[in-house]
């Protein structure tokens, strides 16, 4: 996304201005709402003047757009990529779902706001918007079904799928988490988030093949 990216055991470069603005923008519209918010408060946010942000974007509806766009993007992009070096280093396919898995839950420990703000104020955008952000999303839910079903050959796409959308519920859970960083081992909450998840998956063929779980 282009608000920040996932984070890195590399030191990340100084964010841009308008990446200081993204991101007290998401922060501020998760704390309050879109609608709870002014040009004024963002700006102040970063240290410049509500009228000195629109420099750098035209108003409260492009920083909107630009963040669920560009989370979808990010989301979307990152997973092909994890995907590809699986691939390319000749790992197996579950290589290749775990790599999406902790890549997901980067996201939805380090960027929760993002996913708040998803679930409230997606409909706010304009139309064409709305439907670039659905078909990101489509993208990145058919990525994790064609390497799930590799994995799981014998999942049908449509149980695989909704397989897929309940793990994305499980980690998206993250943003009812109380200052999730602030928990005394974040390292353990990731930990918890895989292995939950990849269960999940085990179920969805145990129940497939009717195996109590």
């Amino acid at each position: 996304m282009s608000a920040h990216a996932p984070s890195s055991s590399a030191a990340s470069p100084r964010p841009t201005r308008r990446e200081q603005i993204l991101r007290e923008a998401s922060r501020l519209f998760a704390a309050r709402g879109f609608h709870g918010v002014g040009v004024d408060e963002i700006g102040a946010a970063v240290g410049i003047s509500g009228p000195a942000l629109y420099r750098h974007f035209a108003g409260k509806d492009a920083m909107l757009t630009e963040l669920l766009v560009g989370i979808s993007t990010r989301l979307r992009d990152g997973g092909r990529q994890r995907v590809a070096e699986a691939e390319a280093a000749g790992e197996p396919p579950a290589a290749a779902l775990e790599a999406l898995v902790t890549g997901h839950i980067d996201f939805a420990l380090h960027d929760r706001d993002l996913i708040t703000l998803h679930d409230r104020e997606l409909e706010r955008l304009r139309a064409d918007d709305r439907r670039q952000v659905r078909q990101l999303q489509r993208q990145y839910v058919e990525l994790w079904v064609d390497v799930l079903r590799r994995v799981h050959p014998e999942l049908p796409p449509e149980r695989a799928r909704a397989s897929v959308h309940a793990v994305f519920g499980l980690l998206n859970s993250t943003r009812h988490l109380s200052r999730p960083d602030t928990l005394p081992d974040r390292g353990a909450t990731a930990v918890l988030l895989h292995d939950m998840a990849l269960g999940a998956f085990r179920a969805a063929v145990d129940a497939h093949h009717g195996r109590p779980g």
